[in-house]
């Protein structure tokens, strides 16, 4: 039976004694006082919804920090994808432009896309991403990725059935 991770007081007892230095920690990583405290917040919700005795903790600071770590990889993943689309539509006329809540989801499905060729293997990425966005055939894939065509194929077969799982969720 696993424990309930909501012990109010372990939790009051880990933000009274780390919060402060969090911040700080994050802050530093930023460079902004107000998006540190946001992640920071957040850190603390990611553990009320894991199932884990609080009071086990060896080295809290540790265990914030790498929770911590893994929201700003996101937050900054996040920033870079919104930055290209916002260039990229920089580039385009302004009617194609979109109201704010539809450049929100546009970033939005571009995040979910990332996110479902990050779990990719690095050549079946690669060989995905040159077919369909570079246009390029199998057979200068292969060439470029220096395997078979043959491998390419299975690459490519990887990466549909992964984006149809994907797309089935």
């Amino acid at each position: 039976m696993t424990t309930s991770v909501c012990d109010p007081e372990q939790l009051q007892r880990l933000y009274s004694a780390h919060h402060g230095w969090l911040r700080l920690w994050l802050r530093r990583q930023l460079g902004c006082s107000e998006q540190a405290a946001d992640l920071a917040q957040d850190t603390f919700l990611r553990i009320l919804a894991r199932e884990r005795e609080l009071n086990l903790l060896r080295e809290p600071r540790a265990y914030l920090a790498t929770i911590a770590r893994g929201l700003l990889i996101n937050h900054w993943r996040r920033q870079a994808i919104e930055r290209a689309y916002l260039e990229a539509l920089a580039r385009q006329p302004e009617a194609v432009a979109g109201s704010p809540q539809e450049q929100a989801e546009v970033v939005e499905t571009l995040l979910r896309v990332d996110a479902m060729l990050a779990r990719l293997p690095q050549k079946v990425r690669t060989a995905f991403l040159l077919s369909q966005l570079d246009g390029l055939g199998y057979a200068c894939i292969a060439e470029r990725l220096g395997v078979s065509e043959r491998m390419v194929k299975k690459y490519m077969a990887q990466a549909m059935l992964h984006c149809l799982t994907c797309c089935a969720e």
